[in-house]
């Protein structure tokens, strides 16, 4: 028998004894000691935890214990309310009533001129007459014409009433007459294309042309304006539209310092596309001329009346959404805000409206507060009143 070598030997005790172990089932305890020493240390951890944690639940609330810090003092008043009529200023221009730029209808040399620049005319006057001499000469043969053929027919009508003119003949000659007559005035049509005659009443403002300069067909020769009345133009938003009427009065306010007072005549139903505006048209009277057309001018449009009050600059504010309003105090004494709505503004100060009746408006101390805090309000003092009064005023020189 073949002796067993030693590394062999060795190999099969190993494997004996591994035999073994795997036979006791001691391996199983490693996972579960791991297990409950695992458990063990989160017990003790979270103890641990506990006890840190009963001191801190133990100490008492310092935010809750100290006292809360007292009302702000505000100062409001109760302001009057009174009738105010919305103000709509708009800017704008003044433009004639009518325009009109003459030109000429045949070829020609100017003949005769009998105005200037700034002359009044009246609807029919002469303004220029072209050279026609032989358009002059065929009216002149017209008339005569016509003269003739009449003393014809009147001649043809009494020899017919004695018998002793046929019928026929009676009509030949009322025909001619007829013929006649249509001759001169296709002579005098002629002749009148010579004339440029103004076609309202209204002012010479340019003529561009000289006596005795020749001018193409269609050439402008003069440029008529009627001034009565003038008309004070602008554009009012989309917002405003709906407080403008026809008819109402308007005052208007030229750049020269001269305040006049006309009455809208036009509305436009069709807004501009570029600025989603509408024209409106302000009828001045101006039977002296005095004012131009082309002026910048500002128009006061007056609302319908509404119920508002007067506040000074400084009381409004922003509200949290960033809109134009004032801050008052409740009943309750906390503070409300009030959207405005900007009726006018006058010098004295700004008329608002959408104000509750009974609304106590801080005057003073209306930013260092905000919505719903508690206040306590007292009334303003005559100085106070005094010192927004002058701020109103000084706000508007």
């Amino acid at each position: 028998m073949p002796k067993i070598r030693f590394h062999k030997l060795a190999a099969i005790a190993v494997l004996i004894g591994f035999a073994a172990w795997m036979g006791t089932g001691e391996f199983s305890s490693v996972g579960s000691a791991a297990d409950k020493s695992a458990t063990t240390d989160k017990s003790v951890t979270t103890d641990k935890q506990a006890g840190a944690a009963k001191p801190e639940a133990a100490k008492p609330n310092t935010a809750e214990a100290e006292p809360k810090a007292a009302p702000r003092t505000v100062a409001v008043v109760t302001p009057p309310r009174k009738t105010f009529a919305r103000a709509i200023r708009i800017s704008g221009l003044t433009e004639a009533d009518k325009r009109a730029v003459l030109a000429t209808r045949v070829n020609g040399v100017i003949d005769k001129l009998p105005v200037k620049q700034g002359d009044h005319v009246k609807t029919g006057d002469l303004v220029l007459m072209l050279a026609a001499e032989e358009k002059i000469s065929m009216v002149d043969n017209a008339k005569q014409l016509v003269v003739q053929r009449k003393a014809e027919l009147d001649a043809a009508e009494r020899l017919a009433k004695t018998g002793n003119l046929p019928k026929l003949q009676l009509d030949t000659a009322r025909s001619n007459l007829t013929q006649a007559q249509s001759q001169l005035e296709t002579a005098q049509a002629e002749l009148d294309r010579n004339e440029v005659k103004a076609p309202f009443d209204g002012v010479i403002d340019r003529i561009p042309v000289e006596l005795g300069s020749s001018v193409m067909q269609g050439g402008e020769v003069a440029t008529v304006l009627k001034l009565d009345p003038v008309i004070a133009r602008g554009e009012i938003s989309e917002r405003d539209l709906r407080y403008v009427k026809i008819g109402d009065e308007a005052d208007v306010r030229l750049v020269n310092d001269q305040k006049v007072t006309g009455t809208v005549r036009y509305i436009s139903r069709d807004a501009s596309a570029q600025t989603r505006t509408f024209r409106v048209e302000v009828a001045i009277p101006n039977g002296d001329g005095s004012i131009p057309a082309g002026m910048t001018a500002e128009i006061t449009l007056s609302a319908e009346p509404t119920n508002a009050v007067m506040l000074p600059r400084s009381v409004v504010t922003l509200g949290d959404k960033g809109d134009l309003g004032i801050r008052a105090v409740g009943k309750d004494n906390k503070v409300a805000f009030f959207p405005i709505d900007l009726v006018d503004d006058t010098p004295h100060g700004l008329v608002l409206g959408g104000i509750p009746e009974d609304a106590r408006i801080i005057v003073a101390g209306q930013e260092l507060v905000k919505e719903g805090d508690l206040v306590k309000p007292v009334e303003a003092d005559q100085a106070t009143i005094n010192k927004l009064i002058g701020e109103a005023t000084a706000g508007t020189q």
